[in-house]
């Protein structure tokens, strides 16, 4: 038993779009919903795993925006009724499957029958970025719950601090202004990959499981260097390791690489989702298909 994932939808920005994150994820979750059949009032909790935003915006939760323009229950719940609880996650790469879990944790306590992920990134907005490095893309993931054979299983972390040193993002004043900087190390999808295979591996031990009993891994970042570490750590040749298409998507990406490597999924098989990112922070689950 545990959580399934019933849809993905991924949508890439336009030019008119391409600053707006919001735009992005209300998109994909109307596309998900439209997909499933369902309608937004079914969502019991709506999370947001994206990180960069319409004008570098902190508050308030992105999610929140979300809910109310898809309609999922915007208005405060009333004694005896259906509501869409919605809040952020803020976890870079492996923001999705952060938000995994923390819908596994509701879903295993009946709290609730649909769970909405959304994830994705966009340049803040003209001059409030100095090199924005990532694709304009968003995701959403509709989950329910099964009590039979499938689904998610724990996830895996391990954290090795670096004090920002491999990839870091900061928003500062410049000219008045809020502007956002990245920095990163030549090491970083070296380091990255070092700290999934590790997560990848308590992973695996802890289900009494080898990588050869693995159907598919589902891995994010999608950069072409990590995902040939990560092949190299984990034993198994590269193409083994399916990540997104576009090596630019950011807190997408997982996603992104599930929906490419879903038909590979069927009854029976199991997958192993893998994600690192800056802190460096890296995490693994299984997850089996039904």
């Amino acid at each position: 038993m545990g959580t399934v994932i019933d849809r993905v939808a991924l949508a890439k920005s336009g030019w008119r779009h391409r600053h707006s994150a919001l735009h992005l994820a209300v998109t994909t979750a109307q596309d998900c919903l439209r997909a499933a059949a369902r309608q937004a009032h079914d969502v019991d909790i709506l999370i947001n795993a994206g990180i960069y935003r319409d004008r570098n915006l902190g508050e308030p939760a992105l999610a929140a925006l979300i809910q109310d323009d898809i309609g999922a229950n915007p208005e405060d719940p009333h004694e005896g009724t259906h509501g869409t609880f919605s809040f952020d996650v803020a976890n870079g790469t492996c923001g999705v499957l952060t938000a995994l879990q923390i819908a596994d944790g509701f879903f295993r306590s009946r709290a609730i029958d649909c769970a909405m992920v959304v994830a994705g990134d966009a340049d803040p907005g003209h001059g409030m970025s100095e090199h924005f490095p990532f694709s304009p893309t968003g995701a959403a993931l509709l989950c329910s719950w099964t009590d039979g054979d499938g689904g998610l299983d724990h996830v895996q972390w391990t954290n090795t601090p670096d004090d920002g040193e491999t990839f870091s993002a900061t928003v500062g004043l410049v000219d008045h202004d809020n502007v956002l900087r990245f920095r990163e190390s030549p090491a970083r999808d070296e380091r990255f990959a070092t700290a999934a295979a590790e997560a990848a591996t308590r992973c695996l031990q802890a289900s009494a499981l080898s990588i050869d009993d693995i159907d598919a891994i589902v891995a994010a970042p999608a950069r072409p260097s990590f995902r040939l570490s990560l092949a190299d750590n984990l034993g198994v040749p590269p193409d083994r390791v399916v990540v997104a298409r576009d090596e630019n998507m950011h807190t997408a990406s997982l996603a992104a690489a599930f929906a490419q490597a879903s038909g590979q999924l069927h009854e029976g098989t199991t997958a192993l989702l893998v994600a690192a990112g800056a802190g460096i922070t890296a995490g693994a689950a299984l997850y089996r298909a039904r």
